[in-house]
Parts: structure tokens; sequence; C-alpha cells
């Protein structure tokens, strides 16, 4: 794999310098409803600040903003008002939201100009938005000199281990809503691994066509409810004793069972994507269980990505026991998939070292 150079070789004292960090945070009636992606671009701020930068500014997109009505929702100031209180520093700045101005996402070079304008060199940490060519991910790299952050360059580093030679048993978890996202990553991955298991709507698409070539392990039971609705009547069925018109909205006992044993005897674990609809407690019993499985393997180089998977360990509080927990959804199944990331390549290659 390909890395780039890193930060900690740019002379930054006395320099401008931007930095596109990830801050694409939940926010939850005008605050922010999840910190954790503020918390991981706080290395690399505060290696730039004690390196003497006159000033750091940053950037980052938050959210999809379309309308004048999403502008207002999406507009930087919580954001910026948490990333004040971790790092209460002066010479930090935070630019508005990037996709505000529709030149971001077309990769504009007139944004990217605006972006870069005063600003001696560039630092990209988000990792979460490398795998997309916008304006601030790959346009002013382009006009600056560009360096990694800590956070992209640790997210290369533990991604890389699953690409390489992994100790064996290797169990790969995948679940969520569609095979189509995931099968790039499950035809790369999967087979190499020793277990493939599979939950949530995936599994469903894949009992019915399996485009993968290996076989992969499938729920023999399910928690099924009437409608889909968080109220919903609802049993545990066979996969196929669901009564006509119900639906499975997570995996059964039995399944859990058998996929936690699967994850306790692994030695290299990778997990993206639910066991079922988690966000409603009655059909959350299957990721949580996946969950705890995954964190309680310490014997095991876990690694946890996309979105939904990442949400499920840090509110179950598990994310400290787990090997690596990817800021990335779509990155990292790009990169594993094998994909060059466009974020990554516009950065130059670290230079190696004379042997």
């Amino acid at each position: 794999m390909r890395i780039p150079r890193s930060v900690r070789d740019a002379d930054v004292a006395d320099r401008t310098v931007l930095v596109r960090s990830d801050l694409n945070v939940p926010l939850d009636d005008g605050e922010v409803a999840d910190d954790t992606r503020i918390r991981a671009s706080l290395p690399t701020l505060r290696l730039l600040l004690d390196g003497g930068a006159r000033t750091v500014r940053v950037c980052s997109h938050l959210g999809r903003p379309k309308t004048n009505e999403d502008r207002a929702r999406y507009a930087m100031a919580p954001v910026e008002g948490r990333l004040r209180e971790l790092l209460p520093d002066e010479r930090l700045e935070v630019l508005e939201n990037t996709r505000f101005d529709p030149g971001e996402t077309a990769n504009d070079e007139g944004f990217a100009r605006e972006l870069a304008a005063g600003c001696d060199l560039y630092v990209n940490d988000a990792f979460g938005s490398a795998h997309r060519a916008h304006a601030s991910t790959v346009g002013v790299a382009q006009l600056l000199p560009a360096y990694a952050g800590l956070l992209l360059l640790a997210e290369l580093e533990h991604l890389a281990k699953l690409l390489g030679e992994v100790e064996h048993p290797f169990v790969l978890v995948s679940g969520g809503a569609k095979v189509d996202d995931k099968v790039g990553v499950l035809q790369k991955l999967g087979g190499r691994a020793d277990t493939v298991l599979v939950g949530g709507k995936m599994a469903e698409q894949l009992r019915v066509d399996n485009p993968l070539g290996f076989e992969v392990e499938l729920p023999s039971d399910v928690i099924g409810a009437a409608a889909f609705e968080e109220d919903a009547d609802s049993g545990t069925y066979a996969f196929d004793g669901l009564p006509d018109g119900w639906l499975g909205l997570d995996i059964g006992p039995e399944t859990r069972d058998r996929f936690t044993h699967a994850i306790a005897g692994a030695r290299t674990i990778f997990w993206n994507g639910p066991m079922g609809v988690f966000e409603w407690p009655r059909f959350a019993g299957g990721t949580k269980a996946v969950a705890e499985a995954v964190a309680g393997n310490d014997r095991a180089f876990a690694v946890v990505g996309g979105a939904d998977s990442v949400r499920a360990v840090n509110e179950l509080g598990l994310a400290d026991k787990i090997s690596w927990v990817s800021t990335g959804g779509g990155a990292s199944l790009e990169l594993l998939e094998g994909k060059e990331l466009p974020g990554v390549a516009a950065i130059p290659a670290a230079v190696k070292s004379a042997a």
C-alpha cells in the first residue's frame, strides 16, 4: 500500500496550515450528539500547534446540505464550539461547512484556491472523506505542499494489516441493508477469511443470490416483526418460518450463539454492518452480541468499520477494547476493496529511508 508523507515531517513553525479534518458529526437539536470524530482530530491539531504554527485553519463538511434550511441546520457553529472546548487555542480557526459551496463536491479549482488562500501548507486528516475527489481533499493538495495527518496515517496502517498476512482464524462479519455496497470487500477479504458471517438485510439477499463465489454463514433464526415499526408485534422464528408479510429485523438467539462462538475463536476480525435494526432496542440484541464478542476477544486483531457498527461499539462503551475502530465508512470499504483513495493519492508519497 502506498503511504503518503507524514505531517510529522512538515516544517510548520510560524506558518499557516490548512487542515482537512473529519468533523462530520451527528447533531441533536443543534448540539453535537457524538464528538468521537472531533476528538479523533485533536492529535494532529495539537501536533501543529505544538510545532509553532502561526494559524491552524480547519475545514470540514457537515451533513449533506442542499436547501437554505439545511444551511442553517448544518452550520459549523456547534462543532466549532465543541472543538474549542476540547482545544482552546486562539490560533485555531474553523471555516464554514465546505459543502455550502457547490465547488466542493465538484472539486472546483476556484473553490480550492479560496480554501488555500493565505495558507503555506495543507494537511489531510479526514480519512472518512479520502475516497471523495473534492476541492478540500484533492484540489487544495494540488495547490499547497500536502501532508497526511496522524489519523489518516493510523487508518492506513491498521487497515493495511487486513490486506497483508493475517493470523488465522480470520473471521469477517458483515451486515446492513445492501450487498452492493460491500460486495467488493466481501470478494477481496472473504476469500481469504476462514469464516464469513452475514446478518441484516444482506443475509436475505445472499440467500436468494450469492455473487461471492464462496460459502457464507447465514442466520438460522431471526427476530421477526409484523411491520417495520419499533413497537410492532414480534417473535423468534426459523429463517424460513416467518409468517407471511413479516420482516426479519434481527438475528435470533441461535444465530447469535453461533456467530459469537466463531468470533470468540478468531485471531483476526473485520466487522462492518449491524445485524438488524439496532436503532430500536427490541431489535438490537444481535448487533450488541456481535459487538460484545468482538470486544471480548482480546487475543484477536479486530477492526470495526462503517458508521452503524462504529456507532454501536461507541454507544455500548466498547471502542477502547477493540484494536481499531475506523472513522471511515465508505473510505475503509474502498481501501479494503483495493481501490486507490483520491485524497491519499493527492499527497506525495513518503520518502523511503536508505537501507
